[in-house]
């Protein structure tokens, strides 16, 4: 599926084993190992060990933002409740940063989780990630005074925004 262009971005749908998402999990990979100190090989591993298929429609969307066919935006949701979805895999290439595209990104993904059903986004992130913060308030979304309950890992820095 391709998502209409946005400026000179195009977006497009993909699943996580995708060639054009491996430049977003490739770049993530040895960002976080950076600013967290950790192995890249188990960065690596949490970061496509993810299911799947919690990724894929009809739960779950990943989207790739293309400029003149080159990945430089994307990122993904899956289900957290009935009627919240949860952002992954927010990344811009470096090279690319500062240009609006996630914030892009961000409006393509919620409008997204709108149609499938979703009334509000949740996400994570790291405290290490001061520009990430910055976005998602930007962006319009409400720093929570912790992480929602959940079986998964947590990071110390949660957002929500409601969508509709």
């Amino acid at each position: 599926m391709t998502v209409p262009a946005v400026g000179d971005l195009r977006f497009v749908a993909v699943g996580q084993h995708d060639p054009l998402a491996e430049p977003l999990l490739a770049e993530l990979t040895v960002e976080y190992a950076n600013r967290y100190h950790a192995p890249q090989g188990a960065v690596s591993s949490w970061l496509r060990g993810h299911p799947a298929e919690k990724f894929a429609p009809p739960y779950g969307g990943f989207l790739i933002g293309l400029r003149d066919g080159l990945p430089v935006t994307g990122g993904a949701f899956c289900r957290f409740d009935d009627t919240t979805a949860e952002l992954k895999r927010i990344w811009t290439d470096h090279r690319f940063r500062r240009r609006g595209y996630a914030a892009r990104l961000l409006a393509e993904l919620e409008a997204e989780i709108v149609d499938r059903g979703y009334r509000a986004a949740y996400l994570t992130t790291g405290d290490r990630q001061p520009e990430a913060e910055a976005l998602y308030l930007a962006c319009g979304y409400t720093r929570l005074p912790g992480p929602l309950p959940t079986d998964r890992d947590g990071y110390p820095i949660a957002f929500r925004k409601e969508l509709r």
